[in-house]
């Protein structure tokens, strides 16, 4: 029930956001809103809201956050799709943005999309030092130590990655924006230093758990049920847990991961079940 409530609120808030207020930039407000809006799980900005809540905070102060890290997420996924990237032709279940409106339009609906996301904290009215804070989070989790960082990595890989280059990059191209998702929400609520730090493990183990789990889908899945392509990686000859060891060594790794995820939490937080349902639902997914 409180996911729903989640989901819809920050659905609301991002289409408010990038309603057109200029009809010269119509075509780009489209391409960016074509991507916002065509669905997702919204992980990322549920993390946010529920640790806020957990914390003790109104989730409700938190949505600007939410939707910012909503809308970095989306601008790297319209980015990670382009030809000189992934050269995807679906995203959840839909053609990918440029296929659609074109690398041009879609290279700029990326970068509206990165810039929004920071206008959106800075105008909120959260305190200058929670902005602050937010601000920072966020732009580490997006640059050279996080997802810029990680996919440097992963699109100059060579053929003789080892098990810790493989972590680096999954903790930076995946399990970053997550962890500053977590890490977020309790800025939010002004939490204690050790909350801080529990939900950046937190976030840093379902990170890990999720990419782990995107390799096993991209080998086992199906098109239909994730939404984009599969075998991408595989096609590539990329070398990540699922070429090294397999599915049953990566479903162990997946459980181990959620169970220290878990742990991170347990004494940090009085009420922890939404975000433990939720980690499972990661762990195990299907798309």
């Amino acid at each position: 029930m409180m996911l729903s409530e989640y989901t819809r609120l920050i659905n609301e808030r991002l289409k408010k956001a990038i309603e057109c207020k200029n009809s010269k930039y119509k075509g780009l407000y489209d391409a960016m809103a074509y991507s916002l809006n065509a669905g997702g799980k919204r992980i990322r900005p549920v993390l946010v809201l529920e640790f806020c809540r957990m914390t003790g905070r109104d989730f409700h102060a938190a949505i600007p956050a939410a939707c910012a890290i909503e809308m970095l997420h989306t601008y790297s996924l319209i980015h990670d799709d382009l030809p000189c990237m992934d050269n995807d032709d679906l995203r959840r279940g839909l053609p990918t943005n440029h296929k659609v409106f074109g690398e041009c339009n879609a290279v700029l609906a990326g970068d509206a999309l990165l810039t929004e996301a920071f206008y959106q904290i800075s105008s909120s009215e959260l305190a200058d030092i929670v902005k602050a804070r937010c601000i920072m989070v966020l732009s580490e989790a997006a640059g050279l130590n996080g997802m810029c960082g990680g996919q440097y990595l992963d699109t100059n890989y060579d053929d003789e990655l080892s098990e810790e280059d493989i972590i680096t990059i999954n903790t930076l191209k995946t399990g970053a924006l997550l962890k500053a998702a977590c890490m977020m929400g309790v800025i939010c609520a002004e939490g204690t230093d050790e909350q801080l730090n529990a939900a950046s493990v937190f976030g840093d183990n379902i990170g890990r758990a999720f990419q782990i789990r995107d390799d096993v889908l991209d080998v086992v899945g199906n098109s239909e049920q994730l939404g984009k392509s599969i075998g991408s990686d595989s096609k590539d000859k990329k070398i990540n847990y699922m070429s090294l060891y397999g599915e049953e060594y990566c479903l162990a790794l997946i459980e181990k991961l959620t169970c220290n995820a878990k742990d991170a939490v347990r004494q940090s937080f009085s009420d922890t079940s939404i975000v433990f349902d939720l980690a499972d639902s990661l762990a195990y997914r299907k798309n």
